[in-house]
């Protein structure tokens, strides 16, 4: 019992030595234990002061490591198209003002369809822009510059989970393809073989599928589309552009157009009840026919009966008649 109590004031005189040389160590720095405790004491105050740079310290290296813990958020893909209807006193020169927009931008014209209502010059172009995507608000706001805006619309379509999922799928079924390259290089049989290949061939036209699907979904999400239309200012002047007075020449095309209307009408027409007539013909003429077979004997009676009377009272003599006597003279 003695020797256990001594063997515990030993262990604890051990620990007290070695806490004792560790605070000699922290405190080595400072010069001496009371120096530590005052520099522990101000570190302290300075801590608690409102606004102290220790403590902003802190927060900013405890804030830099909860962001570098942080997952980095997803880049979002959006489809962007607008329409932009703008009156402009030039069309040629908006055209071209427009085209140079779309091109220092980085992005082209896709289509340029063209309308005259006189034909007197280009009255209203449609223009298909495709700019970059980051640059699309830059984009509208100098193709806004080009006249007067009376109609404007824009949309936005996330397509987000459409691309990582097409994304996923396009990488699965690369990797769906090699293997079975890998399985094709190893079959020995030939059925093996032409499993494989069936199998591989199906893969691989889904594969193309998603990587179009995919290629498309970059290009609409990497340019954003803006169908511009311009408008010259004097087609919106009171009245809109006057029809010229039509000409000799013009009621002669009008006189033309009505005859050659006219006879396809009646073309189309002749053409749609001749296989009518064609079947009504035919029965009237089989009507007909029958009708006559039926009415020939019934009118040759009576005459073959008048020709025989006839007959008999030619033949029949005076002297057969009772009633009669020859004169004598």
């Amino acid at each position: 019992m003695a020797h256990m109590a001594h063997t515990a004031r030993s262990t604890l005189a051990a620990v007290l030595v070695a806490a004792s040389l560790a605070l000699a160590g922290c405190g080595a720095d400072g010069g001496d234990l009371k120096s530590a405790a005052g520099s522990d004491a101000a570190s302290q105050q300075e801590a608690a002061a409102p606004g102290a740079g220790g403590e902003a310290a802190k927060s900013q290296d405890g804030g830099a490591r909860k962001g570098a813990d942080a997952p980095a958020l997803e880049s979002t893909h959006i489809i962007r198209t607008a329409r932009l209807s703008v009156r402009v006193e030039d069309v040629g020169d908006a055209v071209a003002e427009a085209r140079g927009v779309a091109e220092a931008l980085g992005g082209y014209v896709g289509k340029e369809e063209s309308h005259s209502f006189d034909h007197d010059g280009m009255d209203e172009t449609e223009l298909v822009l495709r700019v970059p995507s980051e640059k699309y608000d830059e984009a509208m706001e100098d193709l806004k510059g080009t006249g007067d805006v009376y109609h404007q619309s824009a949309e936005a379509e996330d397509v987000t989970d459409e691309v990582v999922d097409v994304d996923s799928r396009v990488k699965s079924q690369r990797a769906g393809v090699q293997r079975l390259r890998e399985l094709m290089d190893e079959a020995e049989s030939l059925t093996d073989v032409v499993a494989l290949e069936s199998e591989l061939s199906s893969r691989e036209a889904e594969l193309d599928s998603l990587l179009a699907r995919q290629k498309s979904l970059r290009d609409r999400t990497s340019l954003a589309t803006v169908t511009m239309t311009l408008t010259d200012d004097d087609y919106f002047e009171e009245g809109g552009r006057e029809e010229p007075d039509p000409g000799v020449m013009d009621a002669l095309a009008a006189g033309w157009k009505a005859f050659v209307s006219t006879l396809h009408w009646i073309v189309m027409a002749v053409g749609a009840a001749l296989p009518f007539a064609v079947v009504l013909g035919a029965a009237l003429w089989l009507w007909l026919r029958l009708r006559r077979r039926r009415t020939t004997p019934t009118a040759a009676t009576p005459a073959a009966t008048d020709t025989t009377g006839a007959a008999t009272r030619a033949d029949a003599s005076p002297a057969d008649d009772p009633t009669e006597r020859p004169d004598r003279p």
